[in-house]
């Protein structure tokens, strides 16, 4: 397995783990009537699996058999 094709999976679980932990955290300041201010995790982590999965397409259909 190439490091794209290894490197999707992981980032896909950091970002689901880094995005749970998130909502762990802001929902204290929501029951104390705070408005917290979410960082956008879900949306970098598709940005970034969709470049990984870019760079792995265009890195198998270049490579030399």
């Amino acid at each position: 397995m190439c490091m794209f094709c290894a490197a999707v999976p992981a980032a896909a679980a950091l970002g689901a783990k880094f995005n749970a932990d998130q909502n762990k955290a802001l929902r204290e300041p929501q029951a104390n009537g705070e408005t917290p201010n979410p960082k956008p995790i879900a949306e970098v982590t598709t940005g970034v699996v969709v470049l990984l999965v870019l760079a792995s397409t265009l890195y198998h259909a270049t490579s030399p058999v």
